[in-house]
């Protein structure tokens, strides 16, 4: 399975996400301790009580850094500081930003994994975006028997390689797109099939029992760096996709 290792360069000084975009950012989540008392000061009340309810220190620190960055991300393009952001929660608990008169209708994702963070960004379309660390040890294929579609197990159990770095990849596609959604894993891994974007970027139809009419999804593997694997959805076609490096 292939996939393109596009860089991750900085972005540029004028940045401009036209609506046949998506740019998605890459962070690092390891700081210092005064840099996430800094972020931490950019956070709502609640987002400081959702950080306290981590029991290690470690997870409190990611959870502010990802929460932090993000803000700090979509300041960027609203030109606002980060801590007058306001967020609210989907039907689904997605979040999402609150209406604001006059500035762009951006959508929204973040993903993280140990301490790497990805953030999709989108004009007015659902956006969904996972990583992951690659599994190297798994070798027992009927975890995806039973939560999988058929073409699905039957694309990982052709792979002649790492089965563990391609259910990893298999496994992104299909957060991703649950994301995009707004649902969660209980909506049902099987109600849909991305088998078709484990080699290229895909087009992909509603899932099984979504009304006529719904979107269809575009659905693509991203190359966040060595000993991770991630996955892009978007709402319709994904058209232009930037990869832009967090440079702070």
């Amino acid at each position: 399975m292939s996939v393109r290792l596009a860089p991750w360069p900085l972005p540029p000084q004028s940045l401009a996400l036209r609506p046949a975009e998506v740019h998605v950012w890459r962070a690092s989540l390891a700081a210092t301790a005064p840099e996430v008392e800094t972020l931490s000061k950019t956070l709502s009340p609640d987002e400081v009580r959702r950080a306290e309810r981590f029991y290690a220190r470690s997870d409190r620190d990611r959870f502010i850094l990802a929460r932090g960055l993000l803000r700090k991300i979509l300041g960027r393009y609203l030109d606002m500081p980060p801590a007058q952001l306001e967020f609210r929660s989907g039907p689904n608990g997605k979040p999402d930003l609150a209406a604001s008169r006059g500035r762009p209708a951006l959508r929204f994702n973040l993903s993280h994994a140990q301490d790497l963070a990805l953030y999709a960004v989108t004009l007015r379309r659902e956006v969904g975006v996972d990583v992951e660390r690659v599994s190297h040890d798994f070798v027992d294929l009927r975890l995806a028997e039973r939560f999988f579609c058929p073409r699905e197990v039957l694309a990982l159990r052709a792979v002649s390689g790492d089965q563990g770095e391609a259910f990893s990849r298999c496994w992104t596609l299909k957060e991703a797109f649950l994301k995009a959604m707004g649902e969660g894993l209980a909506f049902g891994l099987d109600r849909f099939d991305v088998s078709a974007a484990l080699e290229s970027p895909a087009v992909l139809p509603s899932p099984a029992g979504w009304s006529r009419g719904a979107p269809r999804w575009s659905v693509q593997q991203l190359a966040p760096g060595p000993g991770y694997v991630a996955a892009l959805a978007i709402e319709g076609v994904a058209g232009r996709v930037e990869c832009w490096q967090w440079p702070e």
